[in-house]
């Protein structure tokens, strides 16, 4: 049984859980950028490094639905590698290893790959501009 008072927003709400995903991954992305500009964290890091590489520039192409399939995919490989290299060496179980939010992005984003962008995004304005039809 749906929760039908919802259900007629269901295309919105997407959009919004898309955009507050993508503002939430950029700013673990922007963080490490910062972390290691400042000394904070190690910059020979290639993993570190690449990961807020991925988070900044992946997580703003969700936020504004632009390539979104693709952003998603990336990250959503970029959250498994995090969570078997960082969390899974602690433990299996992601409560155990601290790994929750890496498994949460990973599936989160896998599904985004899967959706697609929807409502309020570039990827959805270029497909209604390719749609018009110039008889």
């Amino acid at each position: 049984m749906k929760f039908q008072a919802l259900s007629k927003y269901i295309n919105e709400i997407y959009a919004v859980m898309r955009i507050v995903v993508g503002i939430l991954f950029i700013s673990h992305g922007i963080q490490k950028a910062n972390a290691m500009l400042t000394g904070a964290m190690p910059t020979d890091n290639f993993l570190l490094l690449f990961a807020a590489v991925i988070e900044t520039i992946a997580g703003l192409m969700i936020i504004i639905g632009w390539q979104t399939n693709w952003a998603a995919f990336i990250s959503s490989g970029e959250m498994a590698v995090a969570y078997f290299t960082q969390h899974a060496t602690r433990g299996f179980f992601p409560i155990n290893n601290g790994g929750e939010l890496a498994v949460f992005y990973c599936f989160t984003f896998l599904f985004m790959a899967a959706h697609g962008a929807g409502i309020w995004s570039l990827d959805n304005a270029r497909k209604k501009k390719a749609a018009v039809n110039f008889d």
